[in-house]
């Protein structure tokens, strides 16, 4: 597993600014979270490349600011409006292929505007397709305000899709539509390839690690069982924590725990 930070920690920061700040402050692994379409021009991914390479940094996933459309133009009964989107995510395929990217992360339909599971899985699949040209693997994230939101849609997801079903887990998510992390991660198991970890507890449902009753290490020791190579992206809104430094806290904690976690896995291994 590896442990990691999203550069929407640091929002309104512009992408390339945000980047330079966790990369300064010894954070190397990240998720690019673009909020504009210059954000992905061919002078600011230069400039992404070129801080990932001086500071070793790696990406493994991109998050788009576009997914509040993803409702009209991917599940209305306009078809031709899901040829345009997926032309537009295409754009993001060929930076994330530039930038080293594998996961491209993905809210979907709301709850407004709910569809069958069937059709659903009927549009989202040329998504999948069209990631699958550029090495990309699309990832449904569970968002409370979507179809996505709750555990038993994913789960029909996951049967229609089979193979083709992959999933983003966010912690803070799963508490505002009621679902247990911990159960989810069970329940979608090796489908789950990459997480958006915070805590939570009395103090809210967005915290710093440490900072709530979320039993961390437990999540990550079933996470670690189920899907080794996930990525751990600590992701936080800029009112939960007071500067880089309570980032860096959480990240070296995740840090601490994952190595930890592989450590035991590697010794078990040995004695067997």
């Amino acid at each position: 597993m590896h442990a990691g930070v999203s550069t929407a920690c640091l929002y309104p920061q512009y992408l390339e600014d945000a980047l330079y700040e966790l990369a300064l402050n010894g954070i190397t692994h990240t998720e690019l979270f673009v909020n504009a379409d210059s954000d992905i021009s061919r002078t600011r991914v230069h400039t992404l490349h070129a801080i990932m390479e001086r500071y070793g940094v790696t990406c493994r996933s991109v998050h788009p600011f576009a997914c509040p459309l993803e409702p009209m133009m991917l599940f209305s009964g306009y078809a031709r409006r899901v040829d345009d989107m997926i032309g537009y995510y295409r754009r993001y395929f060929e930076v994330m292929q530039e930038l080293g990217a594998e996961i491209f992360v993905f809210h979907g339909n709301d709850n407004h505007h709910a569809v069958s599971p069937e059709f659903y899985c009927e549009r989202y699949i040329r998504l999948v397709e069209a990631g699958k040209e550029y090495g990309i693997t699309v990832a449904q994230e569970n968002v409370e305000r979507c179809q996505s939101g709750k555990l038993h849609f994913l789960r029909e997801m996951s049967r229609i899709l089979g193979g083709d079903a992959h999933f983003v887990l966010d912690v803070k998510q799963a508490v505002r539509a009621g679902e247990n992390p911990l159960n989810m991660l069970h329940m979608l198991g090796s489908k789950v390839c990459h997480v958006h970890i915070s805590d939570h507890g009395e103090k809210g449902d967005c915290l710093l690690l440490g900072a709530g009753n979320f039993r961390i290490r437990s999540f990550l020791e079933v996470l670690h069982g189920c899907s080794p190579d996930a990525s751990v992206i600590l992701e936080l809104y800029r009112q939960s924590y007071r500067g880089i430094s309570d980032l860096f806290g959480s990240y070296r904690m995740l840090s601490y725990m994952i190595g930890s976690i592989e450590k035991k896995a590697g010794e078990v291994q040995k004695k067997q």
